[in-house]
């Protein structure tokens, strides 16, 4: 790069001095007299064979691949972080947790009077969008750090030896730049667990991380974050105390770490005064952080688009439909059969629910979103970290009952239940291979038993999902003329809520023994 910088300075002097020889030749200055022929022949000569030597300089032919002959650093610009422990609402207890390593970095002078030894790594675990990045970042900013980014796709590479090469690369600018933060983001793409089949430029890759995190020297003050949405795919080595000293969980926010999520992603919008952001927390269970702030964008957007100065509830709730279901179709063209089918299928769903009290419905709708022609929109009523076997055969029983309305009042089923019966699927599968929760006994079945008795295992699903089938069926049968009001009332104006459901069921006084008899 040097070399062709100095070549590009020559050559501009070079063409400067030619086109004044050349405008001296037929406009005489008197400042060139003493150029002899021969001198100015020879700067012409020198600047053309400077300019060829210049345009042919980059269409060089190389002899080695580019990636090993132009090696350039993997990590970005070093860079100070401008995110603190402020910026990240809703992980209180994990804040507390990094407090250490923070106070470690910018006191290490006492820690190291006591003997203790810095944490080498931190691993953050758990679903995407939950914040892992976020916190790395904030770490480095609390404590001043250099904050070295990389993906860990960013080490694969088809030449043996270059991801190495650049694992070492990285961690000597990290050793330069003490004290600072590696953040290596998806670390499953090069941590994962070691076997035969292995690629060979992978396992170098690992071996060399492994290395880099045991190294000798440890007076310099370097950690290694990394994150991973599969701590279960990461080899056994790169886990060990040593490496990665802990290992830090971040899940998904509970309803006060949603609060204080969503109270940062409106501070900067114009926010209407009767919003309840606590209402909006309780609607949104299950939601990482990620999905948060894209509901305070989406009901941003909404707002511009509908002429409005302030974000209003209504807003708010578009913005989580559009997230949950997916976009509104505004012209589909179904047909009134279909339409009809729909609406007893999402009444069967509303009914149900409502009767076995598993889920707050929000609200009803057969407007198409997204690859769904209707949906229930439903949430907790309080926030829940264990679901008993009941609860769960409550959660199939709602999620068939779609498929049992139709039955019910055509006598005929159709392909909508697709999306029901792989959740109500899944849930079975889990309640008799990892809860115990079937006449197989009580113990988690693993792969092995999985792969060698499927038949068996399929047989107690299709027990648990038949026999809620049967007990959809039952509730159905038992209040089908709330079943059909529903269905009446959502062909008529599409979307109802849970106001105007509750007022449906108080129009029927007649008890309803059937969700005691089942449970």
């Amino acid at each position: 790069m040097k070399k062709k910088k100095l070549i590009f300075v020559l050559l501009t002097i070079g063409l400067i001095m030619s086109f004044a020889l050349i405008y001296d030749a037929f406009f005489p200055t008197g400042n060139f007299t003493s150029f002899r022929i021969v001198d100015k022949l020879l700067i012409w000569v020198i600047t053309l064979i400077m300019l060829i030597y210049f345009i042919n300089l980059d269409s060089r032919p190389q002899l080695v691949p580019s990636v090993l002959s132009l090696e350039k650093d993997n990590g970005r610009e070093r860079d100070k972080s401008d995110i603190s422990f402020k910026d990240v609402a809703g992980l209180e207890e994990i804040k507390e947790e990094l407090q250490e390593t923070i106070d470690f970095i910018n006191n290490s002078t006492r820690y190291k009077k006591m003997g203790a030894k810095i944490p080498k790594g931190i691993l953050f675990y758990g679903p995407p969008g939950t914040g892992k990045t976020l916190l790395a970042k904030a770490v480095a900013g609390e404590t001043n750090s250099t904050f070295l980014y990389s993906s860990g796709s960013e080490f694969v590479e088809k030449y043996v030896g270059i991801g190495a090469k650049r694992v070492r690369t990285l961690f000597e600018r990290a050793k330069k730049e003490a004290p600072s933060i590696i953040f290596i983001d998806e670390i499953d793409a090069i941590g994962a667990r070691r076997n035969l089949d292995s690629n060979n430029e992978k396992d170098q890759t690992l071996n060399q991380l492994l290395v880099e995190m045991d190294g000798f020297n440890t007076n310099e003050t370097v950690i290694v974050i990394g994150a991973t949405n599969r701590l279960d795919l990461l080899d056994e080595a790169l886990l060990r105390p040593g490496r990665f000293d802990r290992h830090i969980y971040v899940g998904n926010p509970n309803i006060r770490a949603r609060e204080q999520i969503l109270q940062v992603h409106i501070k900067n919008k114009p926010i209407d005064k009767t919003i309840d952001i606590k209402a909006i927390a309780k609607k949104t269970t299950g939601l990482s952080g990620a999905q948060l702030a894209n509901i305070a964008n989406e009901a941003a957007i909404i707002a511009v688009r509908n002429n409005k100065n302030r974000i209003s509830i209504n807003e708010f709730d578009a913005a989580i439909e559009r997230v949950l279901a997916g976009l509104e179709l505004k012209n589909p063209s179904i047909l009134k059969k279909e339409k009809e089918t729909i609406a007893i299928h999402e009444s069967g769903h509303a009914l149900v629910s409502k009767i076995l009290d598993t889920d707050v419905v929000q609200k009803i709708s057969i407007v198409p979103r997204g690859q769904a022609l209707g949906y229930v929109l439903k949430f907790p009523d309080e926030e829940r970290y264990l679901i008993s076997k009941s609860e769960l055969e409550n959660k199939i029983t709602c999620l068939l009952a779609g498929r049992a309305a139709e039955e019910f009042v055509f006598n005929e089923i159709t392909t909508g239940a697709k999306d029901d019966l792989n959740k109500a699927t899944e849930i079975a599968r889990e309640m008799v291979c990892s809860y115990g929760m079937s006449e197989l006994g009580t113990m988690e079945l693993d792969e092995v038993f999985i792969r060698y008795n499927s038949d068996i295992i399929r047989v107690e699903i299709k027990k648990i999902t038949d026999e809620r089938y049967k007990a959809a069926l039952k509730i159905i049968g038992e209040n089908k003329y709330i079943l059909l009001h529903i269905a009446n009332t959502l062909m008529e104006r599409e979307i109802i809520d849970s106001d105007e459901l509750n007022r449906i069921f108080n129009i029927y006084k007649k008890p309803l023994p059937c969700a005691d008899e089942i449970n």
